[in-house]
C-alpha cells in the first residue's frame, strides 16, 4: 500500500521497515499495521488539531501540567509555537499514560516510542495472530460478561489509583483476546485530582462499560459501580486490588443540582459521540 506521509520519515530512519495495512481511521488518529524488524506492530498517526473531531478537548486538557513555564504561557496564549506545543503534549500524554498504566498493572498495549506524531506500540492479536476485535464486536455468555466486567472495574480502579481517568472509555476503546480485555486510546486521559470534569468522566466510563456488559448479564445493571468507585477514591479507601460490589447508599437528603446537570450534559455528549462513531463505522 501507499506509505502514509507521516510514516515515511520513520521508514527513512529505519525505525519502520514496511507498512502492511491500514487498521482503522478514528476521530483523533489513523492506525496502521507496520513491520519493525521481525515484529509486527501498530503505528498510530495523530491527526492535526484542525483535522481532529474530538469534542470538548479543553475539558480533557484541564489540569495537565507543563514543566516549562515558557511553553505553558505560549499554550495559553494560543500562539503558533503554543499550538505546536499543545499538539506535542496531546501526543506524549498517551505515551506517558501507557507506561504509567503498565506499571500499575493495567492491561494496555506496550508502547515502543513516539516519533514526530507517530506512536509505535504493540499490536494486540487473537490466538490466530489476527488483530483482536473491539469489545463492541464481541458477544459473550453471562458468566464471561460478569468476569470481564469485574476485570475492567479492577483496571479502572487501578487507573484511578494512578491518578488517571480514561475519559472516553467504552466498548469501542477496549480490545479483547484470549487473555481478556485491553484498554486502548488514551490521548484524552485526564488527571483525577486536577480536572473538574474527572468525576463525571469516570461515571461515564464506568457506566458505558456496565451498560455494554449488562446486555449479556442484566444483573450488572443493578449495580452502582461508578458511584461506589468515586466514593472510595474520595475517601482515600481505593486500592489497586479493591473489588467493587456495586452497592452504594446515596445521600438523598440534599440534591447537588450542579452534579446532576453535569451528569445530564455528559450523557448528552456521550450519546452524540456514540452516534458519530456509529456513522464513522458505517
Amino acid at each position: 500500500m501507499k506509505i502514509p506521509k507521516r510514516i515515511q520519515p520513520l521508514i527513512d530512519d529505519g525505525i519502520v521497515d514496511a507498512v502492511i495495512s491500514r487498521l482503522m481511521s478514528g476521530k483523533e488518529a489513523d492506525v496502521f499495521v507496520v513491520r519493525c524488524g521481525s515484529e509486527v506492530r501498530c503505528a498510530k498517526v495523530y491527526k492535526e488539531a484542525r483535522k481532529r473531531s474530538f469534542k470538548q478537548a479543553v475539558h480533557y486538557t484541564e489540569g495537565r501540567k507543563v514543566r516549562n513555564s515558557r511553553r505553558e504561557r505560549a499554550m495559553k496564549k494560543g500562539s503558533k509555537y503554543g499550538r505546536q506545543e499543545t499538539e506535542a503534549v496531546w501526543q506524549t500524554t498517551e505515551v506517558d499514560a501507557l507506561y504509567k498504566l503498565a506499571d500499575a498493572d493495567v492491561r494496555v498495549p506496550t508502547p515502543h516510542g513516539c516519533v514526530d506524531g507517530v506512536l509505535l506500540m504493540e499490536l494486540i492479536c487473537d490466538a490466530n495472530g489476527d488483530v483482536a476485535p473491539r469489545l463492541a464486536d464481541v458477544t459473550m455468555t453471562a458468566e464471561k460478561a460478569i468476569r470481564d466486567h469485574a476485570q475492567m472495574m479492577v483496571y479502572v480502579a487501578r487507573m484511578l489509583c494512578a491518578g488517571l481517568v480514561h475519559g472516553d472509555l467504552s466498548e469501542f476503546n477496549v480490545l479483547v483476546n484470549d487473555d481478556g480485555p485491553v484498554i486502548i486510546d488514551l490521548p484524552q486521559v485526564v488527571q483525577a485530582a486536577g480536572n473538574n470534569h474527572a468525576e463525571s468522566m469516570l461515571y461515564r466510563d464506568v457506566d458505558n462499560l456496565t451498560n455494554y456488559y449488562g446486555q449479556f448479564a442484566p444483573v450488572l445493571l443493578e449495580g452502582k459501580f461508578s458511584k461506589e468507585l468515586w466514593a472510595l477514591f474520595e475517601a482515600g479507601e481505593l486500592h489497586a486490588n479493591t473489588v467493587l460490589t456495586g452497592h452504594f447508599e446515596e445521600d438523598l437528603k440534599s440534591a447537588d443540582v450542579d452534579a446532576v446537570m453535569t451528569e445530564i450534559n455528559a450523557a448528552i455528549e456521550e450519546e452524540e459521540a456514540r452516534l458519530e462513531r456509529i456513522q464513522s463505522a458505517e
